[in-house]
């Protein structure tokens, strides 16, 4: 099939649409149709048709005016609305709940301040999403006061949702430091950012037995970890309305008096563990013995130090190798830098060091290492001496890779009592996750105690859905598939390994898909790589009136959302497959 024009001598040519066969040794032409009075518009539409290429190219259909990243704010908000967490925060919608809806989202996606934050939400469709596009961070800070006097009936529902009468509650105490001299709740106490100088907000979350989060509960920064426990045990038993609890908490967090409050509350039960010293005792007692290792490396014990409670001591060996080695690297590493300061000692000899001298020197040495009760020192003008404590070093070998487990549980076995003290470590990765590269509730610097009670708040939400969608993208995640299933069946004290599956993923780095296996924060940038594209159709000139006014026609524009790539249509069905209770 093609076009030909035949030229005529006295008008214009004609232009003939034909196809031709050969018929023996001649081509044999039929018309299939006169073009001759088409428009030339319409006969180079039907040139190019036949020579099957393009009839316009792609900027005379549509132009792109604006593309905007949408794959991660689109499955978050999925998972949000699978959670059903948006009807949780308020049944009915309205402009305070899509506000904190998009800071959460916003949490997760890009965490940053609020100033920030109304910035940065239009670079995405996170903000056309919700239909917040107009919000200033006043108003933020207003729905953050919106947010924080409903957490009580927030946490309630969480609790409705992931807690029972019987079940474990996990229970830990962090902080964040603090950026600013104006909060109240900001003070000096131990930090657990390794940030001198700069005050500190406590904070304690409680999780159920697999690390959900529930509810979180903010403290001036001077605040132990035992003090906290009592607010706890009201919000289970008051807000939550649990008759029975079984409280898993570190050895810091349940101390001796916490317990003795604990045992007034019938049903409410503790799983916690000893410090050094009561080992420590219980060892010079008699009570705790190598030999109860022999053939395993659990063993129950009673004390009368601790009725009515059963103590489950454990034994690692590769923890007391582990501890021995960084014993003597420590010994050894004071012992040098005090060997340095006697050395300067010696070397003065027309103006000494004097004994509170050299004392300041040592205490700064003891202090980094702390090592002291290991070391007995004579210090005098010009002379510092020390001998190692040997026996106090073989009392403390003794201890090396030993732990007991206390309970007040009575039919609980001695291996799941060990296994739910260790999963004290959801907590421990939340808070990692909070103050991390997900979520970075740090550093902190609203300036009022409930804006920073709220923020604390909301980033406790973010990492709801963050939990959420880690489970349901594991397939696509460095995480261990098989890590609740392994929690549940391995041996309780032995040291953790890692699945066959895991370790093929952290070999091949795919998936049994053979999809490329990213980090949460690495998949949520994969995401965004779909995104939302503003097209604009071009309008053809028209010919006005000249008594109308010349007005530009309002162009015609559609969105057009990328297609999705393979690991991004994955990590949409796997967040809509993911069973949520």
């Amino acid at each position: 099939m093609y076009i030909e024009t035949i030229p005529n001598p006295r008008s214009k040519p004609t232009i003939l649409l034909r196809e031709g066969k050969r018929v023996g040794k001649r081509v044999k032409k039929t018309t299939l149709m006169n073009l001759t009075h088409r428009s030339p518009e319409f006969i180079a539409a039907m040139r190019r048709l036949i020579a099957d290429t393009p009839l316009c190219s792609r900027h005379d259909l549509f132009a792109i005016e604006e593309s905007r990243p949408h794959g991660h704010v689109e499955i978050v908000l999925e998972t949000i609305r699978k959670l059903r967490l948006d009807t949780l925060i308020a049944s009915q919608r309205s402009r305070p709940r899509d506000l904190v809806l998009a800071m959460i989202v916003a949490r997760l996606i890009d965490p940053c301040s609020k100033l920030a934050t109304t910035r940065l939400w239009h670079a995405s469709t996170l903000a056309e999403e919700l239909h917040v596009e107009d919000a200033d961070v006043d108003e933020l800070y207003d729905a953050l006061d919106w947010l924080l006097a409903r957490q009580k009936k927030i946490e309630k529902k969480l609790a409705l949702r992931h807690l029972g009468e019987g079940a474990r509650v996990l229970y830990d105490v962090s902080s964040s430091y603090y950026e600013g001299r104006t909060c109240p709740l900001a003070f000096f106490g131990h930090s657990r950012d390794d940030k001198r100088g700069l005050p500190i907000i406590v904070y304690g979350v409680m999780t159920n037995a697999e690390g959900c989060p529930i509810a979180v509960q903010v403290y001036e920064g001077n605040t132990a970890d035992p003090a906290t426990v009592a607010d706890q045990v009201e919000k289970l038993r008051g807000d939550f309305s649990l008759k029975r609890v079984l409280l898993v908490g570190d050895r810091g967090m349940l101390t001796q008096t916490q317990i003795e409050i604990l045992k007034q509350h019938p049903g409410l039960g503790w799983i916690s563990a000893l410090r050094s010293r009561a080992i420590r005792d219980l060892v010079r007692q008699g009570h705790i013995q190598l030999s109860l290792f022999d053939e395993r490396n659990l063993a129950e014990i009673i004390s009368p130090d601790f009725p009515n409670e059963r103590l489950i001591v454990c034994f690692n060996p590769l923890l007391a190798e582990e501890r021995r080695r960084t014993r003597e690297e420590l010994i050894e590493a004071t012992e040098k830098n005090l060997r340095r300061i006697r050395a300067e000692a010696l070397r003065r000899t027309k103006t000494p060091l004097a004994k509170d001298q050299i004392a300041l020197k040592v205490g700064k040495i003891i202090a980094r290492h702390k090592m002291a009760k290991h070391f007995s020192l004579v210090i005098e003008d010009g002379r510092l001496e020390w001998t190692r404590k040997d026996a106090a070093i073989e009392e403390e070998e003794a201890l090396d890779g030993i732990y007991v487990i206390r309970t007040s549980e009575k039919e609980l076995a001695p291996e799941d009592a060990v296994r739910y003290y260790k999963d004290l470590s959801h907590v421990e990765r939340a808070f990692r996750t909070l103050k991390g590269v997900d979520l970075r509730v740090r550093p902190i610097y609203h300036h009022t105690p409930d804006h920073v009670r709220a923020h604390i708040f909301l980033s406790l939400l973010a990492y709801y859905v963050e939990w959420h969608m880690r489970r349901a993208l594991a397939p696509l995640l460095f995480d261990d598939e098989e890590l609740p299933l392994g929690r549940r069946t391995r041996d309780p004290v032995a040291p953790a390994t890692p699945s066959l599956q895991a370790k093929r993923k952290k070999i091949r780095r795919t998936s049994t898909d053979g999809l490329p296996i990213h980090s949460f924060h690495t998949l949520l940038q994969i995401l965004a790589t779909r995104c939302r594209n503003r097209c604009r159709i071009p309008q053809p000139d028209l010919r006005r009136k000249k008594k109308e006014k010349e007005e530009e026609e309002k162009p015609t524009t559609f969105d057009l959302i990328t297609e999705p790539s393979p690991i991004q249509r994955r990590a949409l069905e796997l967040i809509g497959m993911f069973p949520v209770r």
